[in-house]
């Protein structure tokens, strides 16, 4: 009897192509670097040919050895287990950060460090907020989305190298942030406070994933795209518009840090936060639904409760919560027919927000003993009800008259 075959191992389509393209863009940096009078911009790019070399170096070890190959019949869990990995650490910093600048409000005596300035409460606090929801927040998205695909669509994710791009360039789109902050650059807009050039990189790292992801449910063996992965496509799609529009921005030249953001006045502040909102509710809300109705089900080993319902909820949350924004700026130079439009929407958000948290609660139909033995079930019912609660706090505030009261006082 002939032994049982086993499929050749290959490295990952477009390996060579992205050893390419790294040495050619750490030569580009060291270049921008060179030619630079800016010390911030120059830090930057310095940062990013140091990415760039030790991705040129790691991808030409791995091809030499032969070590960067992959079975083609297994799902890409290497890179989700690297994205779990990158979620705990980035959640240990973001934590360390808050817990600094909550000592430098409660003891600006001590924690004050004048002769420090990248220690200053004002560049700590956009590093505290980026690294809990775009370094923690982000890394677990991307981490489940990939999982999540591969399971619902029986494919493995598409791209070859692709995937492996995706995780270490968000994490050099992190490490760009943050330490740009450090250093005092900032576009001063509330959770978009990058500046172009680490805009730029994010957007060719956001396509990549999205190519990712919209190529893995092109080959899938699954006739049917499962809920949750229209809710993880709502949450790629619409960060990326969102993003492309709100740091629309003109350089003051290309070898300097600095920009400035094509809108002015009221305009800037309404697309400001027709941003800052629908980050909460797309990149907050609509990627961490889709985990809800991926892993709830398949934790309580139950289905989901209505998948109608989980329907009629992607479907009035994404048209509804794009209109939501106005809410933040009541009592501001922004038109009064906006900020009720903005007031009006929120109220309706009400709706399907609490029928999607009904839908998540009610797959334990048959299955709430699990409440008594398993702390993991524990742990999302617990999560489920906060979204609840959330989803009722923000209406109520976004009414005009609370509003004068919550926010202005």
């Amino acid at each position: 009897m002939s032994a049982p075959s086993h499929p050749e191992l290959k490295a990952p389509a477009g390996s060579a192509g992205l050893l390419a393209l790294s040495i050619i863009s750490a030569l580009v940096a060291i270049v921008a670097a060179g030619l630079s009078q800016d010390p911030i911009f120059r830090f930057q790019v310095e940062i990013f040919a140091l990415g760039a070399i030790v991705a040129a170096f790691a991808l030409n070890a791995g091809l030499a050895s032969g070590s960067l190959r992959e079975d083609p019949d297994r799902y890409s869990d290497n890179v989700i287990k690297a994205g779990v990995i990158a979620t705990m650490f980035w959640c240990l910093a973001g934590l360390a950060a808050g817990t600094l600048i909550a000592a430098q409000l409660s003891w600006p005596r001590i924690f004050y460090f004048p002769e420090l300035g990248f220690l200053n409460f004002g560049r700590l606090r956009p590093l505290h907020t980026s690294a809990v929801i775009f370094a923690f927040g982000g890394n677990a998205l991307i981490a489940t989305s990939f999982w999540v695909v591969q399971r619902t669509c029986k494919a493995k994710l598409a791209g070859g190298i692709a995937p492996w791009f995706v995780f270490w360039g968000y994490q050099l789109f992190i490490v760009l942030a943050a330490t740009g902050y450090l250093a005092g650059a900032t576009q001063s807009k509330e959770y978009a406070e990058p500046e172009w050039l680490t805009d730029i990189w994010l957007t060719i790292v956001w396509v990549a994933y999205l190519l990712v992801f919209l190529g893995t449910i092109w080959k899938r063996k699954e006739p049917h795209i499962y809920v949750a992965n229209w809710f993880y496509l709502a949450f790629i799609v619409t960060v990326a518009l969102l993003h492309l529009v709100n740091n629309a921005a003109v350089p003051v030249s290309p070898l300097s840090h600095k920009s400035y953001g094509v809108f002015a006045g009221v305009q800037d502040a309404q697309v400001q936060w027709w941003y800052g909102h629908n980050d909460v509710g797309f990149f907050l809300t609509a990627g961490f639904l889709a985990m809800m109705y991926y892993f709830v089900p398949k934790r309580v080993e139950r289905p989901v409760y209505s998948y109608r319902l989980s329907i009629v909820h992607f479907w009035a949350l994404i048209f509804i919560y794009i209109w939501a924004g106005p809410h933040h700026l009541h009592y501001t130079a922004l038109p009064q027919w906006a900020q009720t439009l903005g007031m009006t929407f929120s109220i309706m958000l009400w709706m399907p927000s609490w029928g999607g948290m009904i839908n998540g609660l009610m797959t334990l139909s048959g299955a709430w003993d699990k409440l008594r033995t398993d702390p993991v079930v524990r742990m999302m019912v617990v999560s489920i009800a906060f979204y609840g609660m959330s989803t009722f706090e923000g209406p109520v505030m976004s009414i005009r008259a609370v509003n004068a009261l919550s926010h202005y006082t």
